[in-house]
């Protein structure tokens, strides 16, 4: 028990610790180079940065850092590099009004794709060149299992709207943004001498989008994107994700942060339950510190949400070792529960993986406590050895030998008495007679420890 309980602390404390110098491994691996205002030969300076892959909350944080860094350099442009097949809607909203109040103009220079929310990050850019062969459109909300939503949802309608007012806020055509969200629109494109007709979504080619005031031009690398926007010999800065930054995104994936989850509870709960192999509890606390440091690179998590979680943590081991009727095991939920959820960006998103995860987990952790239940924690508390009879294990003596031995009451028998044999005190009773002091007693039955006798006949 006492090694279990050092272990414990041991662990726990090391929990603490990490989680509270995560803020200071960040601000020394999310530093960026310092680029001056003006390069050299008082050159204009010019931001490039990238906005690629999946579009989601760890994006956002970054391209905030990028444009506040920007900012703070007094940058000429901003050339964002997009190339994705979009991700969350909310984050897009971030992003897109990021780059609308944004003090430096932006100039989305599109590679490969710009899908859905991508699409709306490249609509709110003053500007818009396209790589030759690339694409632009095709912005439908979907659902968590990838099915397209209800045309008539709220949510689309306010997509929709969104999408509307980035193309109308930089001269484009509204209707052809409406057109990439909801396929029950029709409409005539005269630039394109083409009609989308009701089930299609509108995704524009960079030629077709060119023609149709989607793109201001076409461009092949970024000196051209340079060159057209008459940034030519200007210094070029480029904004790249630090490591921590490129650990979050991954890190911040919904299904990452489900994996997360499920080795963080198994692994505790098993170093709980089945105390003495270490490596279950280090792979817990690993998986949460991961989340944790997930959380707090993206800007949602504080160290007081870190603080909670641990609280939790150590109110169930309080429970374990120190029962209080469950009272410790609630609240340590409570705390463990709320320090994970208002660490999240999206609270609900981060309640239902947490549900999963707890599922899987209490799976897999029953699965390793069954199998090892002989080495578990309860087996501290219960005597496993039996005192068997065969294995010459008596509550008494058993005094057999005494069985029609004469002997003398030296108290009286009411029932119950003591009486002598052969110089042996034992204790007696009889059947239910009275026996004075002093008078003779012959023993008639030995049963275990009881020891009968009656009366000797004068």
């Amino acid at each position: 028990m006492g090694n279990t309980n050092i272990r414990l602390k041991a662990w726990l404390m090391g929990l603490l610790a990490v989680l509270m110098l995560i803020p200071a491994g960040i601000a020394a691996a999310s530093g960026s180079t310092v680029a001056a205002a003006e390069g050299q030969n008082g050159a204009k300076l010019v931001y490039y940065i990238p906005a690629e892959r999946t579009i989601e909350s760890g994006l956002q944080r970054f391209l905030q850092r990028a444009y506040q860094d920007a900012e703070e350099h007094q940058a000429s442009y901003v050339i964002l590099d997009v190339n994705t097949l979009g991700g969350r809607v909310d984050a897009a909203l971030e992003i897109g009004e990021l780059i609308k109040t944004s003090k430096v103009p932006t100039a989305a220079f599109v590679r490969g794709k710009a899908f859905s929310a991508g699409s709306f990050i490249a609509l709110n850019a003053k500007q818009i060149y396209m790589e030759p062969g690339s694409t632009i459109g095709a912005a439908a909300v979907v659902n968590g299992q990838g099915e397209e939503l209800d045309p008539s949802a709220k949510t689309v309608a306010a997509w929709s709207s969104a999408m509307r007012s980035a193309a109308e806020q930089n001269g484009r055509n509204p209707a052809i943004a409406e057109g990439m969200v909801n396929k029950n629109r029709v409409l005539a494109v005269p630039q394109l001498n083409k009609e989308y007709r009701e089930g299609e979504l509108i995704s524009l080619t960079s030629e077709e989008a060119l023609k149709v005031g989607y793109a201001e031009g076409i461009a092949g690398s970024r000196e051209e994107v340079l060159k057209a926007l008459g940034l030519e010999g200007a210094q070029i800065e480029i904004f790249n994700p630090s490591f921590s930054e490129e650990l979050a995104r991954f890190l911040l994936n919904p299904i990452v942060t489900t994996i997360l989850f499920i080795l963080g509870l198994a692994g505790i709960a098993i170093e709980l339950f089945v105390p003495g192999f270490g490596i279950p509890g280090i792979i817990g606390v690993a998986s949460f510190v991961l989340y944790f440091f997930g959380q707090y690179v993206a800007g949602f998590a504080g160290v007081e949400d870190m603080v909670l979680f641990v609280i939790g943590i150590i109110l169930l081991v309080i429970e374990i070792f120190v029962p209080g009727f469950g009272i410790w095991a609630i609240i340590g939920i409570v705390c463990l529960m709320s320090g994970v959820i208002m660490a999240a960006y999206d609270s609900s998103n981060a309640a239902l993986s947490l549900g999963i995860g707890f599922i899987l987990a209490m799976v897999l952790a029953g699965f390793v406590i069954y199998a090892f239940r002989k080495r578990g924690i309860w087996n501290k508390f219960i005597l496993k050895d039996e005192l068997k009879t065969e294995l010459g294990y008596v509550s008494q003596p058993v005094k057999e030998y005494l069985l029609g031995k004469t002997g003398k009451a030296l108290t009286p028998l009411r029932p119950a008495g003591t009486a002598i044999f052969d110089g042996e005190r034992v204790d007696v009773v009889t059947a239910g007679e009275f026996i004075m002091q002093g008078q003779q007693v012959t023993v008639v039955l030995v049963e275990g420890g009881r020891i009968v006798v009656s009366a000797e006949e004068k």
